[in-house]
């Protein structure tokens, strides 16, 4: 038995070895069931908080724009308190952020786990983000064409939305298109606090139990994902620039 033992190890070990070769990848029972869910919510979380962003950013920046002091309504002190926020909003860490706001979490969708309760700060966090490029697109907008627009009697919403947004919407395309794919880099950092999607799937599975091709199933994917956001926002972006 002990003159056998030395030559048994090597082989039980390529056995060992073999047989978790044979699990991984497209075999593997975790990518065969839950890559495809962890897909969808990331997908869910990103789309979700991606178009509450651009409506609310797009306002917030606007706002911006208008109180400032070459807007239609300037008004200092709110264009302060609002450029102040935005500074917060942006400096926070988005890891701390997602602590924070726990209990409100809770209170808005009835849980801190799952794309839904990701989606919330998500949202909070990419606002601001997004809020100043909106802010500095529509001040690099040509003054000329403002004044040309103010000559021929246009109102100010006319302005805000016929001329400044219109004018810049190219680059607030470009810019919606940089935020969602921030915003898929911080659904993917959810997942360390259980907000599911393919982070939660690499932490969980690659990670912590030790798969790495779990690990590059989810980069692949989120790769994928991103080059497929970045030739939708270029087409679109070419499709309305009038220049």
């Amino acid at each position: 038995m002990s003159l056998l033992s030395p030559l048994t190890q090597p082989l039980a070990a390529w056995a060992l070895a073999t047989a978790a070769a044979d699990r991984t990848w497209f075999s593997n029972p975790v990518i065969q069931n839950k890559l495809g869910p962890a897909t969808l919510e990331t997908l869910a979380m990103t789309l979700v908080s991606g178009v509450l962003v651009i409506i609310l950013g797009l306002l917030l920046g606007i706002s911006l724009v208008t109180t400032g002091v070459r807007g239609r309504h300037p008004h200092p002190l709110l264009h302060q308190v609002l450029s102040q926020l935005v500074n917060i909003g942006r400096s926070l860490p988005f890891i701390i952020l997602l602590v924070v706001m726990l209990p409100l979490t809770r209170m808005l969708v009835g849980t801190s786990l799952g794309w839904q309760a990701a989606s919330v700060p998500l949202t909070v966090g990419a606002i601001p983000f997004y809020a100043r490029m909106v802010e500095t697109a529509l001040n690099n907008v040509e003054q000329g064409k403002v004044e040309a627009a103010l000559m021929m009697g246009a109102s100010a919403s006319q302005i805000t939305w016929g001329v400044l947004v219109r004018e810049a919407l190219p680059v607030l395309i470009q810019s919606a298109t940089v935020t969602l794919i921030t915003l898929l880099g911080y659904s993917a950092m959810a997942g360390a606090v259980g907000g599911g999607g393919l982070g939660d799937l690499a932490i969980q599975y690659g990670h912590q139990r030790s798969q790495p091709d779990v690990i590059w199933c989810t980069v692949i994917l989120i790769l994928l994902i991103v080059a497929v956001i970045q030739v939708v926002g270029d087409l679109l972006s070419r499709a309305v620039d009038h220049r």
